[in-house]
């Protein structure tokens, strides 16, 4: 893979999704503001994209969205209210949501046609020689209790600088589950919690006797810019869309070096009512709230 010795700063967040598995929750407020624990799911995921580094983020979004956008954008009539009460902690707690290094843009995807194609909605603003992560915000990715320091992304963001391979985060899942997953094909190999392996394809959502391993992807992704031509010409896969593994997979067959790096952590699915519900109820009681 041929990248530009520029600093891995980029990342794109597909948030233009209806959240349909969060209805009736999500009918008015978007999926991405719904709140775990204390703050919305798109600041916990914007938090763990600036603690590895990554301080340009690229909303891909759609209209009925706006309050995305907003949640980062300063409120001065508020803070000046809190600052004249003397309320500094949660004027500082408001200043937290967007410190001066983020830069956040959002471009519209003007169809529903797959995570693909949402990641290429951002293709305009990713040099062919750039890579660049991707954040899926259905899934929180958080340390376990016992490692507060490490952040798999940024590690994986470590591997990328190490290797100049492309970087997918996996976990391992039930056999019986990764129907519902892109799986990853690593020749028989496994990476330890922390590192990566190379990879020579990936499925989306095998059945279990077709299924190559049982690493799964879980929405995390350092590519490079030359994927964006790669999903210009990716044809509908499953589900009728446009997925962005077949063109992972393609990648490989073009001879890109991409590797599996698995993950220290732990996942919280908040894109449907019990997953959401399990992320609040853990991540309160770890934060002494409950």
């Amino acid at each position: 893979m041929t990248v530009s010795d520029n600093q891995l700063n980029k990342v794109v967040i597909p948030v233009a999704g209806l959240g349909t598995r969060l209805l009736p929750i999500s009918k008015s407020i978007p999926k991405e503001m719904v709140p775990v624990v204390d703050r919305p799911v798109i600041q916990h995921v914007v938090e763990e994209a600036l603690a590895a580094g990554l301080n340009e983020i690229i909303l891909v979004t759609r209209s009925g969205k706006s309050a995305i956008e907003d949640h980062f954008v300063p409120h001065f009539e508020l803070e000046t209210l809190l600052e004249e009460k003397g309320k500094q902690a949660i004027l500082d707690t408001l200043k937290a949501i967007a410190p001066p290094e983020l830069k956040i843009t959002s471009v519209r995807q003007d169809q529903a046609l797959g995570l693909g194609h949402a990641v290429y909605s951002a293709s305009h603003l990713i040099a062919e020689d750039e890579a660049f992560a991707v954040i899926l915000p259905d899934v929180l990715v958080k340390n376990q209790p016992s490692d507060l320091q490490a952040n798999d992304l940024r590690q994986m963001c470590q591997r990328f600088a190490e290797t100049r391979s492309a970087q997918i985060m996996v976990e391992q899942v039930a056999l019986e589950r990764v129907n519902q997953y892109g799986i990853v094909d690593c020749s028989g190999l496994e990476p330890a919690a922390g590192e990566s392996v190379a990879m020579i394809s990936v499925i989306e959502k095998p059945s279990p006797s077709e299924a190559p391993s049982r690493l799964s992807v879980i929405g995390r992704y350092i590519l490079p810019g030359s994927i964006m031509s790669v999903l210009a010409e990716t044809p509908p896969g499953a589900g009728g869309e446009i997925q962005l593994t077949d063109a992972i997979d393609q990648l490989i067959a073009n001879g890109h070096s991409v590797q599996a790096y698995r993950m220290k952590g732990r996942t919280f699915d908040c894109g449907y009512i019990e997953g959401w519900l399990k992320a609040n109820q853990q991540l309160a009681s770890e934060a002494g709230l409950i």
